[in-house]
């Protein structure tokens, strides 16, 4: 199974507002970017990602599972985009900030460091376990 790492900016959309939503979860919309597009077209139900707080904060807070595979966005007038669905599986125990990702030189190709605007990204294995080893999980 892949993994994923997926941006918000707290104050549009927060790990807490996340966790809130509860087990039934809530969309991913607005992503307006192809290659953010075609890596939410690759998820798949039971598949997990980072949670990252953007421009506020700039850390890993957090895991979400995949609920709900790609599907038309309403919020997308031209109808070329999409969305799906996520649901808070766990906090972690440190966040890992964007900083920390920088510093640590097996994380240097991390899409986090080399792609840092894009808002949807894949994560290699080896990278998932090292940040959650980095955050205490």
């Amino acid at each position: 199974m892949a993994h994923w790492l997926v941006k918000s900016e707290p104050f549009k959309w927060s790990w807490d507002q996340q966790v809130a939503a509860g087990t039934q979860g809530t969309f991913w919309n607005g992503v307006r970017n192809h290659s953010a597009k075609l890596n939410l077209i690759a998820m798949k139900v039971g598949e997990e990602a980072f949670f990252y707080h953007s421009n506020e904060g700039k850390e890993i807070v957090g895991i979400v599972e995949i609920i709900k595979p790609y599907y038309p966005d309403p919020s997308d007038a031209s109808g070329k985009f999409g969305m799906v669905d996520l649901r808070a599986k766990t906090a972690l125990k440190n966040p890992v900030t964007l900083a920390a990702v920088k510093a640590d030189p097996r994380l240097k190709d991390m899409a986090l460091v080399k792609l840092s605007r894009l808002s949807v990204q894949p994560v290699t294995e080896e990278e998932w376990a090292i940040v959650c080893a980095l955050g205490g999980l």
